[in-house]
């Protein structure tokens, strides 16, 4: 098919062309002698990022997922009792993985649409009177079904009920995308990935730790090797790795991180924010419900809807693949079908985020979906063009 294929799930997602000059050189060696001019402020300024001053940045060869690894194995040991929720498909695999390791998982089951159960989990924290919960997990941003959750609740909840238990933050379709304060907010370990909000391709896990998490280490049972913050912060501390870094894309992390910091993080924020905002303006134009059950809990990376009863999100997606070249995300376990999902973060503007609104209206229409074609396009450009002042001095 002539063209470019379009990229609309919540990741990987679209690599800026200033990203993709920056990786576009030779390999180099990670153990030359100027290397750590190149990695030390890199740490540094990846702390802005997640509004840290105290903390500290880890960049494992990894997806996301080896940043759940890397947060658990380092700081808990076998049997520690955690409080997690699942309310979607990776919120779940994240309860999976702490299972896998032997910890004694209180994983509470919430309805899909909703997020992270405050006050359950505040209930659960005041009635902990002995201490025994020794981790609070909290998935920020749950791409399977387009919610965020309040992790500044849950860090009042641990005050309020004076509990020393760790909090654990998926920040992996969150960080760089949506507002998230480390210091502020007291989260001891922060899980991110190069593939979403930073704009780089998948292979960089991005952990930002406490010091009260780094003092868990010394005590922490689980067994690590490759994920050892010990063996990181060895070599970290001279600008080194342990093994070798995948340097092309922490060259591309740089070049992403100076776009973050041009822009302007709160400036980035709004603009995500907007972005969702215009998709949603899109849905309610098509007479259709996002799977986030309240407004409260609207993601700003990405929106799962609910097609009508009788017919096949996922289907959907694949026709608008195959037919109009725009890739636009299935849904997932519970709601399989249910709905499809429309990623729109990262490398967003007014112009790519009406591509996937007006290719999930033809698609929709060729599957006999009764929407009326160029109703969720018009109303997404009304908002835009009524809103362009605010981010945008002409």
């Amino acid at each position: 098919m002539p063209g470019r294929n379009f990229l609309f799930i919540p990741g990987p997602t679209n690599v800026p062309q200033r990203v993709r000059n920056a990786m576009a050189l030779e390999q180099e060696d990670m153990r030359a002698v100027d290397f750590p001019k190149f990695t030390l402020p890199l740490f540094e300024d990846l702390k802005k990022v997640f509004k840290t001053k105290t903390g500290r940045v880890f960049i494992f060869p990894s997806s996301g997922t080896g940043g759940w690894e890397a947060a658990v194995s380092n700081t808990l040991s076998p049997g520690d009792k955690v409080l997690m929720s699942h309310f979607g498909h990776f919120s779940w695999l994240w309860v999976d993985l702490c299972q896998r390791h032997g910890l004694n998982v209180q994983a509470l089951e919430v309805p899909w649409g909703e997020g992270v159960p405050v006050e359950k989990y505040a209930e659960i924290l005041k009635a902990d009177k002995n201490k025994e919960i020794k981790g609070v997990f909290v998935c920020q941003n749950e791409t399977a079904t387009g919610v965020t959750s309040d992790v500044a609740a849950v860090r009042k909840a641990l005050n309020d009920a004076n509990h020393p238990a760790l909090l654990f933050v998926d920040g992996v379709s969150s960080v760089a995308s949506i507002d998230f304060r480390m210091d502020e907010w007291g989260v001891d370990l922060c899980v991110s990935g190069s593939q979403k909000g930073f704009m780089v391709p998948t292979g960089l896990g991005i952990v930002c730790v406490s010091q009260k998490a780094l003092e868990a280490r010394k005590t922490a049972k689980l067994p690590r090797t490759y994920f050892s913050f010990d063996d990181m912060m060895g070599a970290n501390d001279n600008g080194f790795f342990p093994y070798t870094p995948n340097t092309i894309y922490l060259r591309g992390l740089r070049e992403s991180v100076n776009m973050l910091m041009e822009e302007g993080l709160d400036n980035v924020f709004a603009r995500h924010r907007r972005m969702a905002t215009a998709v949603r303006k899109a849905v309610a134009a098509w007479g259709l419900k996002l799977v986030a059950s309240d407004a409260k809990w609207y993601s700003d990376t990405v929106s799962a809807i609910y097609v009508p009863e009788g017919f096949d999100g996922n289907e959907m997606a694949r026709h608008a693949y195959k037919f109009y070249n725009v890739a636009l995300s299935i849904s997932l376990g519970k709601i399989a079908g249910k709905a499809f999902r429309i990623g729109h973060l990262g490398d967003m503007n007014e112009m790519m985020i009406l591509t996937p609104i007006s290719a999930a209206e033809m698609a929709m229409h060729d599957m006999g979906i009764k929407v009326k074609l160029g109703s969720g396009v018009a109303a997404a450009q009304e908002y835009l063009c009524s809103t362009k002042q605010q981010v945008r001095a002409l």
